[in-house]
């Protein structure tokens, strides 16, 4: 009944868009999208000896003789080669400063990074890649996908109660009627902009972790879980969502530091050497790390590709590795930014089912490895079976289950 009415819901909330008012305009896009000049990201090591993680998040360190020795390295590297320092921000979870450099106008693709990583006084250097949002325009036919996994007899053994999920994506709507009360971080990455609600972000929050029992809109698959809504995405005109290295970055870096147990990366892009280390600390912590597969790359994209990635695509129309899990992600009812719901596809929301599954999974076994936790997963030509996933972790029947009786043995004379 209550996904009923949240049904009918959606189609009333649909019928207002298109006679009312619409969504906010989008914001500007940030100073790295802005420009004409490209820009680079300069990667110094932080020896282990001046390693603190008590940091302020405005690239200061306590250790002012060290931050201060690596900010005339970046300065020196700067006059040397052309650039332009844009920003300094720490990575204690790499023990790194990065440093966000426009090049010179006019200067060869590539030259100024493979100069740069042949310098000894530089880790590494990398161009700032881009990335995207998986999902689709919204789908007004009402099937609400997440059925299929029987939460309400999932939530009888588990809720994601207390579990930590960092959402690194677009702006979430604190107070929406499906979120208020469950955010645990609400921080900006974007440089130049004011945090805003955002619709994709807003969307793949509700569907990890939109309140239960609160009369109005939709459930999560984990509702007591707890977000961290890490803003390193940001809308652009046309609806919409871009990232870039360097925010996600900062945001990968920020749920490091703070203990985020799982990790929803609902955007795709290419291979990104800070990315990867950042996500190769998160695995070898044991976090859950989870990546939505872009239908049109041929490995999936990144970080989806990345072998500790838990990837999810929304169905099953092209061949994937046997490693891809495959989630709801087709007519997916979800929270929209002005307190409304809406009607959303794409891999980017199957991913926050997997998300919120593992937030479900890290609750009731949060001991388990990364290996433990896929072995785990019961997968069926349908798709995942939750319940049966639950039932193998607690060994107690979750779903309907049927009972066998054993046969009864008669004794003949």
């Amino acid at each position: 009944m209550r996904y009923l009415l949240a049904a009918l819901l959606l189609m009333m909330t649909v019928a207002c868009r298109a006679g009312g008012q619409d969504a906010p305009p989008a914001p500007a896009a940030p100073a790295a999208e802005q420009g004409e000049t490209r820009q680079i990201l300069v990667m110094l090591h932080l020896p282990a000896p001046h390693f603190r993680p008590d940091v302020s998040y405005g690239a200061n360190y306590r250790d002012d003789a060290g931050r201060l020795a690596r900010r005339r390295i970046a300065e020196a590297l700067a006059r040397e080669h052309g650039l332009t320092i844009l920003e300094g921000w720490p990575m204690p979870a790499l023990n790194v400063d990065c440093y966000r450099m426009a090049e010179p106008a006019g200067a060869e693709p590539g030259k100024i990074v493979e100069a740069l990583s042949r310098d000894a006084r530089v880790d590494w250097a990398q161009a700032i890649n881009t990335f995207s949002a998986q999902a689709n325009d919204p789908l007004y036919p009402v099937q609400p996908a997440a059925l299929q996994w029987q939460l309400g007899e999932v939530r009888k053994a588990a809720t994601g109660r207390k579990v930590l999920v960092a959402v690194i994506d677009s702006g979430v709507e604190a107070d929406h009627p499906d979120l208020a009360g469950q955010l645990a971080f609400q921080e900006n990455f974007v440089d130049g902009q004011p945090y805003a609600a955002e619709t994709h972000g807003t969307g793949v929050a509700a569907v990890i972790a939109a309140l239960a029992g609160n009369g109005v809109g939709i459930e999560g698959v984990a509702p007591d879980a707890r977000l961290m809504a890490l803003r390193a995405c940001w809308q652009i005109a046309s609806g919409a969502t871009r990232c870039n290295s360097f925010t996600l970055a900062k945001a990968l870096n920020f749920a490091l530091m703070h203990g985020a147990q799982v990790i929803n990366l609902s955007l795709s892009g290419p291979a990104d050497r800070l990315l990867r280390e950042l996500i190769d600390v998160a695995c070898a912590r044991g976090v859950r790390v989870v990546g939505a597969v872009d239908a049109a790359s041929a490995d999936g994209g990144f970080p989806a590709s990345h072998p500790g990635v838990f990837a999810v695509a929304a169905d099953s129309s092209r061949q994937l590795s046997a490693q891809v899990l495959m989630a709801p992600g087709r007519d997916i009812p979800t929270a929209a930014p002005g307190a409304r719901w809406g009607m959303v596809s794409g891999s980017s929301y199957s991913a926050a089912h997997i998300s919120g599954m593992m937030a479900v999974l890290s609750e009731l076994r949060p001991g388990l490895t990364l290996p433990q936790v896929r072995s785990s997963i019961v997968v069926q030509p349908g798709g995942i079976n939750l319940c049966a996933t639950v039932t193998r972790l607690t060994g107690k029947c979750t779903c309907v289950c049927v009972e066998v009786t054993p046969p009864k043995i008669v004794r003949l004379p």
